[in-house]
């Protein structure tokens, strides 16, 4: 796992790029969250005539969980709903990135009682990259 000055944590995963996002899915979907988007950035890229490594983000998340959190900070609104994005480098390797949770709270001044309402993406996308055959 890698964390940089940003805010982005970095798993790698040892499965390839549509086996993680199928897990990445069924993952979401079975703790009872809502997929509201994919975005497909590498098929869009070759739809415009570019070559792109596989790229896909999973926005999702829980209405009860997260309006709590963008009442008492508004401004979280940005980073809503949760995101998750599932990459190749230009080696083949995939990776599972995603921002942290410590970073989301000093972005947006998160109270503390609230952190536990996003802090289930880190499980999540540990589960995935961890996950056995």
């Amino acid at each position: 796992m890698s964390e940089n000055n940003n805010g982005l944590v970095q798993l790698a995963s040892r499965r390839s790029f549509i086996d993680t996002l199928e897990r990445l899915e069924l993952t979401i979907l079975s703790r009872g969250l809502t997929i509201f988007a994919r975005i497909d950035f590498s098929g869009d890229a070759e739809k415009a005539g570019f070559k792109m490594n596989p790229t896909r983000l999973l926005i999702f998340g829980n209405p009860k969980a997260g309006t709590p959190l963008m009442i008492a900070t508004p401004s979280l609104a940005i980073d809503f709903p949760l995101k998750i994005l599932v990459s190749d480098d230009n080696s083949g390797k995939t990776w599972v990135s995603y921002n942290s949770v410590e970073y989301l709270k000093d972005r947006h001044h998160i109270p503390e009682d609230l952190l536990k309402n996003i802090s289930g993406i880190v499980s999540i996308a540990e589960s995935v990259v961890r996950q056995s055959s």
